[in-house]
């Protein structure tokens, strides 16, 4: 497996050293089997595989610091050197500094940043809460948004456990019960649903007590996310040459829930906040606390690039499988400065 990864690695560091910088970085992989039986006769077996590759890039007085990674099922779809040259890109774009105030900036979200975002309103999709009043998802004077618009653009998320390079169990495994799954739930089948189709929420993850109880479907959640825009055509490089004045972001991290019924999230950005003047990069700034709801922030995207596979910064102990656009906000809040590199 680590064949030709592990000379390629060894070669970007090598390079990079060549350059007076340091070179850091994670992979990891790890088969896991899961067997589901039980008394009634149900035999299910699911292996899943489950890899990642982190890159950081620093010069040598720590004062820059720039990331890039992915995730993978068997590395035979890693390009070390693709990594590397996004980390050595990012090195050079960070050699101006410049200083901003915290404020509303246009600011495109990279798709890693795009999935920390969608993930956490992925993992808050339970319908007893909505129907209950507890969550972003509920309608004001009860029941769920359902049905209800948001996002303008026309955004797609959606979960299937045979996307090519997200493959995940097709059935439920469940090691303790919660408002999104249950024991009694285990094997039941995981089908491809899509939660937001074209801009409009479409499902919630539904337990099959919770189900019975509501006379809805039940709908089980799948331990991957995709988003989309069907009529998406630009790259990421094509937004930043479509860019007047504003923030390209790398990754976020430390991303706290502040407000359960707006979904008001708050975090940090992480290893590279970059300029765009006129289409270009044109230096690294500082690095910013944010407060947003990702729900809000699908109402106010205004593009998406194609979509990519990508690793999620701060939730990949958790989840891997991913793939999403870089969305384009035209104000994103930026609540203040962080002293954080």
């Amino acid at each position: 497996m680590f064949g030709e990864f592990a000379p390629a690695l060894g070669e970007a560091f090598a390079e990079a050293q060549g350059r007076e910088e340091l070179l850091f970085g994670f992979a990891e992989h790890a088969m896991t089997t899961t067997y589901l039986g039980s008394s009634t006769g149900l035999r299910l077996r699911h292996d899943q595989p489950t890899g990642r590759v982190e890159l950081n890039g620093k010069d040598r007085d720590f004062g820059r610091s720039v990331w890039a990674g992915v995730g993978t099922r068997d590395f035979a779809d890693v390009s070390v050197a693709a990594l590397a040259a996004e980390v050595q890109q990012k090195m050079a774009w960070s050699q101006r500094r410049v200083e901003l105030p915290a404020g509303r900036y246009e600011t495109l979200l990279p798709p890693s940043a795009v999935s920390d975002l969608m993930i956490y309103a992925y993992w808050t999709m339970e319908a007893r809460d909505a129907d209950e009043g507890r969550n972003v998802y509920a309608r004001a004077g009860g029941g769920n948004r359902i049905g209800d618009r948001l996002a303008q653009l026309p955004l797609t998320l959606r979960s299937d456990p045979f996307a090519p390079g997200l493959e995940s169990a097709p059935f439920q495994v469940v090691g303790g019960s919660s408002g999104s799954s249950s024991v009694f739930d285990n094997g039941m089948a995981t089908p491809a649903v899509d939660w937001i189709r074209d801009g409009v929420l479409t499902n919630l993850i539904r337990p099959r007590a919770w189900a019975l109880k509501q006379t809805a479907p039940a709908t089980a959640a799948v331990d991957n996310l995709i988003l989309a825009d069907p009529n998406a055509t630009a790259t990421q490089a094509e937004m930043i040459a479509g860019t007047e004045r504003g923030l390209l972001l790398t990754t976020l991290w430390y991303i706290r829930e502040v407000d359960p019924q707006t979904l008001l999230l708050t975090g940090l950005t992480r290893d590279g906040v970059f300029l765009v003047e006129n289409g270009e990069v044109t230096g690294a700034v500082n690095n910013f606390r944010f407060n947003e709801s990702p729900v809000d922030l699908l109402a106010r995207a205004t593009q998406a690039s194609v979509t990519e596979r990508t690793l999620p910064r701060e939730w990949n102990d958790w989840f891997t499988r991913a793939a999403m656009p870089t969305l384009r906000v035209p104000d994103f809040n930026m609540s203040s400065v962080s002293p954080a590199s």
